[in-house]
This record gives C-alpha cells, sequence and structure tokens, in this order.
C-alpha cells in the first residue's frame, strides 16, 4: 500500500469559489505577487479563489523587490512610468492589458475553475489598473445603457482592493472619451497633472472599494486622492497599517484586509454569512 506522502493530491478545493483577480505592482510579475500574499490567499481560501495575472510589458525589477525576488524574472509592469519606458499609444496600451487578463482568465477556467468573476485586488499599479477597469466598466455602462464586455469579457466586477493605489484613474477603452481628471494608458503614471475641477463627476468611481493605506509610504498622498478624489462617499473602506510601500504580511495587517473583503463579500451577497467558522 502507498504511504500517504506519495498520494497524488486530490482536487482544488477553491475552484468552485466566486474569484478575485490580483494585479501585481510595476516591475514584478504574477508568481512574486502570489508569493506577497500567500498570508491574504490563505486567511481568504474558504471563500475566494484568486488568480495572478502578469502585467503586458517587460521592465526591469522594481528596486524594492531586488534583493529578495531579483532572479524570479522576468518582471513586467502595466504602465510607464520611467524614461526609458517605451511610449505606447493610448489603444494599443488598452489592449495589451485586455489580452493579459482574458488569457489569465481563460487559464484559469481551463484549470477547471467556475466560480463567478467578482473582484480585483491590485498593488500599486495594480491597484490603478484595478480601478480604473471596475470605472471603465461603469462609464461603460453609463454611455450605452447596458453592461458592455471590456476587459474581462463577460466579467462583472462587483469590488475592488486597492493596495496604495495611485491616483489618478485611466480610461482603458477606445470608445470612451477620457473625462477631465482622468488619464490614460498612454501616459506616465507618475506624470499627471490635470486633476478633477469644478462640479463635474464624471471621474468617479462608483463601485465598492477597499484601499490598503501604509502609513510610512512615500506616495501616500497620492493614494488617499485616489480614495478621497475619485472614488464616491459611502462606497469605500479604509485599512491603514503601520508600512511603507509593500503589501502587508504580519498576520494583524493581512486579517485587517482579509475582515473587510469578507465583510464586504457578505455585504454583496457574494460571502456566506458565518458566525464563528459556521453557516449562519
Amino acid at each position: 500500500m502507498p504511504s500517504a506522502t506519495s498520494l497524488p493530491p486530490g482536487p482544488d478545493p477553491t475552484l468552485h469559489l466566486p474569484r478575485i483577480l490580483c494585479l501585481h505592482g510595476g516591475g514584478v510579475n504574477a508568481s512574486v505577487f502570489k508569493v506577497q500574499c500567500r498570508a491574504l490567499i490563505s486567511r481568504l481560501k474558504n471563500d475566494f479563489r484568486l488568480v495572478f495575472v502578469d502585467g503586458p510589458f517587460i521592465c526591469a525589477p522594481h528596486h524594492d523587490i531586488v534583493s529578495v525576488y531579483g532572479d524570479y524574472g522576468p518582471f513586467r509592469r502595466w504602465l510607464r512610468w520611467l524614461p526609458e519606458h517605451q511610449a505606447v499609444d493610448a489603444e494599443t496600451a488598452s489592449a495589451e492589458i485586455h489580452f493579459q487578463l482574458r488569457m489569465a482568465m481563460d487559464d484559469d477556467d481551463a484549470l477547471g475553475a467556475t466560480g463567478e468573476w467578482v473582484g480585483l485586488l491590485g498593488f500599486s499599479q495594480g491597484a490603478k489598473i484595478s480601478a480604473s477597469l471596475m470605472y471603465t466598466q461603469q462609464m461603460l455602462k453609463q454611455k450605452y445603457g447596458k453592461r458592455i464586455a471590456s476587459a474581462g469579457g463577460s466579467a462583472d466586477w462587483k469590488f475592488g482592493v486597492l493596495l496604495a493605489g495611485r491616483a489618478p484613474l485611466i480610461v482603458l477603452d477606445d470608445r470612451l472619451d477620457v473625462p477631465q481628471g482622468v488619464g490614460d494608458a498612454a501616459e506616465a503614471s507618475v506624470e499627471f497633472h490635470d486633476w478633477p475641477n469644478g462640479s463635474s463627476t464624471d471621474h468617479i468611481l462608483k463601485l465598492p472599494t477597499i484601499h490598503v493605506h501604509g502609513l510610512k509610504d512615500a506616495g501616500l498622498e497620492h493614494h488617499r486622492r485616489l480614495l478621497k478624489q475619485y472614488c464616491q462617499p459611502g462606497t469605500t473602506r479604509l485599512v491603514e497599517w503601520d508600512g511603507a510601500h509593500r503589501v502587508p504580511i504580519k498576520t494583524w495587517d493581512v486579517e485587517a484586509v482579509a475582515s473587510q473583503i469578507l465583510d464586504l463579500g457578505r455585504e454583496l451577497g457574494i460571502v456566506s454569512q458565518r458566525e464563528n467558522g459556521a453557516l449562519a
């Protein structure tokens, strides 16, 4: 009789769960981001399946990850932010982003996953893209009076988890005009000055978002701007933690983020109501 250690692994218990698509920061990649999120994956494993996607453009590793993950390339980005990053027009950049998302989602379907795509989770550039995907979905629906397929095909994004997400939002579909206060995928992500002014609300994201801010992050001002100036009051939740520009990994910080995700999931009817681990 074979020993227990030689038995093949059982079926993946997360295949039926609602899915969250996870977008890494600039100069990282999906594999590294998955390692960075391992504590969050573990905490959410009974309620959500987290799927990780690579950005479309190859780049050098972000300096913050070189010491630990420098050998885990190639590294990727969603947008350009350095002079050496090749300029690409907005339509092409958006199409490349959409292609990467669709490919990752199709690959997960091919693994046998059947859960609904419900949320986006991103860090830094990935958070900006996550919020912008929801914004683009919202604006397409507003323009055409119904939900229109865009990034993610038939996915209907219901919420976003934005870790260190930087303003502004950007439009990711060439069927949409770019409102004042909003950028596009061709612009360098750190070179934006056309901030919202006046009474227009065309730049406002109205879908639910959870914002995770490190209080020692050098970009905190920009992350707070995304929350306060680009998200509709009453739709946001905020988690602040005592850290810099990185993914929180300590148990209490991860728990703070996970509890907000689960609470919002219950509020939206995605996660079953539970009391002390049992169904209510």
